[in-house]
């Protein structure tokens, strides 16, 4: 095991990265601030390891409500939310009581949400179990459910007390989920770690073999880098902005083709090739790095080019991106490999350009 920290003074926190830690109840007891937790899970994790979470607290005095959600982006909204909330007032849980998130990212950001308002605030541990939700979404304390104008529109800043990612149960993870991780890990390259990129481009097909050891790497590497941008900006005023790379564009191809028809992983590939290609399309990087960018990409299995949507359906549900800032869309863009700015200084001609060339028609 491997343990990392995100450095938040009083509300710091580790994150633990090695295998059967599923198992391992001794390292959640501390976190936990009355004997009494509610995992919520999904129809999907819930059968694999919900029994191998609570039973061993269970066994140490634990009384563990369990709460069970369907699976899919779909059901990121407010009903099922309120299904959390139903079973933690059925079973009189408390504002002491933690809230355990067990799955992907969508049960995490569904349990960070409920956790930060359930009455006012309560405590929350996350315990990932897809590579998307290892390396990016349960650190960093951003909770949120979708709306139908937008993805992820609705939600609260609210950091965990303990993650804890447990590298094996990524092997029952389909192959297209774990390729679908690989979009953020590759976006930590990019954004601010070149030596990592080169290392991925080294490595790439170890990682997708789910070798231990470079898998493990590749989740720890990413962690730091997302550690590190947390905590030198928790509420994304500044730097933690860059860890958008490919979202704005990406959570328009979300939203427009139907939440769940594209995994997030599969958009973000797509949106970062979109910034990429405007960042070339501008002079900021050469067309080699495109093309570097692109054959990792496709070597990780992810696509390339995003669906067949009009630009100006583009256009408009990228208004409602949460970088928008007195009406003038933002987009995170490449100066180089490692090297993520923020600007928003792309005429909109280019733009529209880099969307026609990065669709399935182009």
């Amino acid at each position: 095991m491997k343990t990392l920290t995100v450095s938040l003074g009083p509300r710091s926190y580790p994150i633990h990265v090695g295998r059967a830690l599923v198992d391992r109840a001794d390292l959640l007891l501390p976190y936990l601030a009355q004997p009494k937790v509610a995992i919520v899970s999904n129809s999907t994790v819930a059968p694999l390891y919900l029994d191998r979470l609570a039973e061993p607290l269970r066994r140490a005095g634990i009384d563990v409500v369990e709460i069970v959600l369907p699976d899919g982006e779909r059901f990121k909204d407010w009903p099922t939310l309120n299904t959390i909330f139903d079973h933690l007032l059925q079973r009189r849980c408390e504002r002491s009581t933690t809230l355990l998130a067990l799955g992907g990212g969508v049960v995490g950001d569904m349990t960070g949400f409920a956790a930060a308002c359930f009455q006012r605030g309560m405590p929350l541990i996350q315990v990932p179990t897809t590579l998307l939700a290892q390396v990016d979404s349960s650190v960093g304390g951003k909770t949120a459910i979708n709306h139908p104008l937008g993805k992820n529109m609705i939600g609260a800043f609210h950091q965990p007390r303990l993650v804890l990612a447990d590298t094996d149960t990524l092997n029952t993870l389909s192959d297209r989920e774990f390729r679908a991780g690989l979009a953020e890990v590759i976006k930590y390259g990019l954004i601010r770690d070149p030596a990592f990129f080169e290392w991925l481009e080294e490595q790439l097909e170890n990682v997708l073999s789910r070798d231990a050891l470079p898998l493990a790497e590749a989740i720890c590497r990413s962690c730091q880098n997302k550690a590190e941008v947390v905590a030198a900006d928790e509420r994304e005023s500044g730097e933690r902005a860059l860890l958008n790379l490919g979202h704005t564009f990406g959570h328009a191809i979300e939203t427009g083709i139907g939440y769940g028809e594209w995994l997030h992983g599969e958009a973000v590939a797509v949106g970062t090739m979109m910034a990429a290609q405007l960042s070339c399309q501008l002079g900021w990087i050469k067309a080699a790095d495109l093309s570097r960018v692109e054959r990792l990409f496709q070597r990780a299995g992810l696509p390339v080019l995003g669906p067949t949507l009009d630009v100006d359906r583009y256009l408009d549900l990228m208004q409602n991106d949460k970088k928008v800032q007195g009406g003038h869309l933002r987009f995170v863009l490449l100066r180089g490999i490692g090297q993520a700015v923020l600007s928003d200084a792309a005429p909109l001609a280019d733009v529209r350009r880099a969307i026609s060339a990065r669709t399935a028609d182009a």
